[in-house]
C-alpha cells in the first residue's frame, strides 16, 4: 500500500511546511525579528524534504535510491535534522518573551518533524528498494530507534537542555558541507559558550585545523573534496592533529560506518538528527578527555623539563662521566690517578681589596674573573675542581687524559694570570702547580662535590702560597717535566710546611 505509506510520510510533512509559512505570514507578531530567518530555513528544508518523499514514489526518479540506499540518509535526515535543530532552539530562544501561541506552533512542528523520523526510521529497510515494501516494517523496533536518535521523551525536553550547567569552554571546529547544520550547530555551541569555527569540505577542514588550535572536531562524513573518512586518516597520520578528538555526525547509523569511525579513531558518532542534550554531553566528555589528555602531556612535560634542568644542574656541579655514574648507581667509586696535574689559583691581597670597596663590587668583579677562569679551563683542557673563597682549583688528565698534564697545568695558569690583569680591578694572581698521584670521589650527600685528596693536592696548594705576584711556582720535579717547554728561573729554597725545604721554579712563559 505505498500511496498510504506516501501519505503518513507527507502528513507530518504539510504540517511542517503549514505551520512554518503560516508563522512567516505572521512575522509581524513573532518574538524577534531574527527568527523569520531560522523559520525561512525550516521552511526551504521542508520543501526540500517534500521533493525527496515525491521522488522516492516516482518510478524513474527512484532509482537513484534503489541504487544507493544511503543516499536516503543525507536527502532524508539532513534536512530533518535541520527542521529539529532549529525548531528547538527557536522555542529555547522564546521561552521568557511571552509568546506562548509562537512556541506552541514551533511545538507542532517540532511533533511533526519527530513523527516524520518515526515514519522514515520504521520504513527505512525498504526505502529506496521498492515503494510497495514501504509498509512491511514491523513499527515495534523502531520506536528505541525513534527515541535514540531525536531524543523523544524527557530528554529532549528544551528546559532539560536549558538546565545543563554552566558555561562550557573550548575551540570547536565543524566541518559539514551543508551550510544550514553548520549555521545551527554553531548557533547552538556558541550558546554553550564554545568558540565555534566552521568549514565546508574536508581540505578546508585539514588546513584550518593545521593553522589553530582547536579542542575538538565535529566531522560529516559525506563532503566533497576530502570526505569525513578522508580527513580522519590523515588526521591521525599527522602528530600535530592526532590528538585532537572527533566526533563523527552523519545521517547514516548503519554500524558498519559507525565501527569504521571509531576504528579509524574518532572518539564518538552521532547520527543526524541528533538529540542536543546527547550531542552537549558527549562533546563535553570528550573535551574533558582532552582536558585530562593535555594535562598529562603538561605534566610529563614539565616532570622532563625538571629532570633536564636537574641534569644540568648536576654536570654543572659535577664533571660529566662522574654525573653519569652517580645518576646510574647512585653512587660514585672514588679511584686513584697516578699522573695528575693539580693547579691552585688565588688573588693576591684579596682580603685587603675586601676591606675597603663594597660586596656588590666585589661580587660582580670576583663573578666576572671566575667565569673567565672557567672558559680558560675549558680551552685548556683541565677540569674545574672547586672554588674555595678567592682561590680556584683545576685539574689535568684527571678524567680526560692528557699528554703533559703539568704543561696543561701551566698554559691555564699563565692564561689566567693575563685574563686578571686585564679585567677590573686588574687584579695580580699567583698560580701553583705540582704533578702527581691523587684520590678522586664524591663526597657529601646533600650537596654533592666531587674533590680530589693527597700529598700532590697539599703540594700544589703550598706552591700557590710560595709563588710571586703574577706568576707560577712549581717544584723541582714538576719543573722536571716544564724545562723543555717553559722559560722559567729557579726561585730559591723554600721551607714547605710539612716538607721541609725544597728546590722551587717560577716559571715565566712558554716556548716558542
Amino acid at each position: 500500500m505505498p500511496n498510504k505509506t506516501k501519505h503518513d510520510l507527507r502528513t507530518p510533512l504539510n504540517h511542517i511546511i503549514g505551520y512554518s509559512e503560516m508563522l512567516l505570514e505572521e512575522a509581524a507578531d513573532l518574538p524577534r525579528p531574527e527568527f523569520v530567518a531560522d523559520l525561512e530555513r525550516i521552511h526551504f528544508a521542508g520543501r526540500s524534504l517534500l521533493n525527496v518523499i515525491n521522488d522516492l514514489f516516482d518510478p524513474v526518479k527512484s532509482a537513484a535510491y534503489r541504487a544507493d540506499p544511503q543516499l536516503i540518509h543525507h536527502e532524508v535526515r539532513t534536512p530533518l535534522n535541520q527542521i529539529i535543530g532549529y525548531a528547538e532552539m527557536l522555542q529555547e530562544e522564546a521561552r521568557g518573551e511571552g509568546a506562548e501561541a509562537f512556541i506552541a506552533d514551533i511545538g507542532k512542528i517540532l511533533d511533526a518533524a519527530r513523527e516524520l523520523l518515526r515514519q522514515v526510521v520504521e520504513n527505512f529497510s525498504a526505502l529506496g528498494q521498492d515503494p510497495g515494501l514501504l509498509e512491511a516494517k514491523a513499527a515495534g523496533s523502531a520506536t528505541g530507534i525513534f527515541r535514540r536518535e531525536t531524543g523523544a521523551g524527557d530528554d529532549a525536553n528544551p528546559a532539560n537542555y536549558r538546565s545543563a550547567p554552566g558555561k562550557k569552554s573550548g575551540a570547536i571546529l565543524v566541518a559539514d558541507d551543508n551550510e544550514g547544520n553548520r549555521t545551527m550547530l554553531a548557533r547552538r555551541l556558541a550558546r554553550l559558550g564554545y568558540t565555534v569555527t566552521l568549514a565546508e569540505n574536508g581540505r578546508i577542514a585539514l588546513e584550518t585545523l593545521l593553522a589553530g588550535r582547536f579542542d575538538l572536531l565535529l566531522l560529516d562524513i559525506q563532503m566533497p573534496e576530502l570526505n569525513g573518512y578522508e580527513v580522519l586518516e590523515r588526521m591521525k597520520a599527522d602528530l600535530t592533529l592526532r590528538d585532537i578528538p572527533v566526533v563523527v555526525l552523519s545521517a547514516s547509523d548503519e554500524n558498519e560506518r559507525v565501527a569504521r569511525c571509531v576504528e579509524m579513531g574518532a572518539e564518538d558518532y552521532l547520527p543526524k538528527p541528533f538529540d542536543p542534550v546527547l550531542l552537549q554531553a558527549r562533546i563535553g566528555a570528550c573535551l574533558e578527555k582532552k582536558q585530562l589528555r593535555d594535562r598529562e602531556v603538561s605534566y610529563l612535560r614539565q616532570i622532563q623539563e625538571a629532570k633536564q634542568r636537574s641534569d644540568d644542574l648536576l654536570h654543572i656541579i659535577l664533571p660529566h662521566d662522574v654525573a653519569e655514574e652517580l645518576k646510574t648507581t647512585q653512587a660514585v667509586k672514588p679511584r686513584r690517578f697516578e699522573n695528575v696535574g693539580v693547579l691552585f689559583c688565588d688573588i693576591v691581597a684579596f682580603t685587603a681589596y675586601c676591606d675597603q670597596h663594597p660586596p656588590e663590587e666585589i661580587l660582580v668583579h670576583l663573578q666576572s674573573l671566575v667565569e673567565a677562569f672557567e672558559r680558560i679551563v675549558m680551552e685548556s683542557g683541565l677540569e674545574k675542581i672547586k672554588t674555595i673563597g678567592d682561590s680556584f682549583m683545576a685539574t689535568a688528565g684527571l678524567l680526560t687524559p692528557a699528554g703533559n698534564p703539568a704543561l696543561n697545568c701551566v698554559q691555564c695558569g699563565l692564561a689566567m694570570i693575563a685574563a686578571a690583569a686585564k679585567l677590573p680591578p686588574h687584579w695580580q694572581v699567583r698560580v701553583g702547580v705540582h704533578l702527581g698521584p691523587v684520590i678522586a670521589g664524591v663526597v657529601g650527600r646533600r650537596k654533592y662535590q666531587y674533590d680530589v685528596w693527597g700529598d700532590t693536592v697539599n703540594i700544589a696548594a703550598r706552591m700557590e702560597e710560595a709563588a710571586l705576584p703574577g706568576s707560577i711556582c712549581v717544584t723541582a720535579d714538576t719543573w722536571a717535566q716544564l724545562a723543555s717547554h717553559c722559560a722559567g728561573s729557579p726561585q730559591g729554597r723554600t721551607q714547605i710546611q710539612g716538607k721541609g725545604e725544597l728546590e722551587l721554579y717560577r716559571v715565566e712563559r712558554l716556548l716558542g
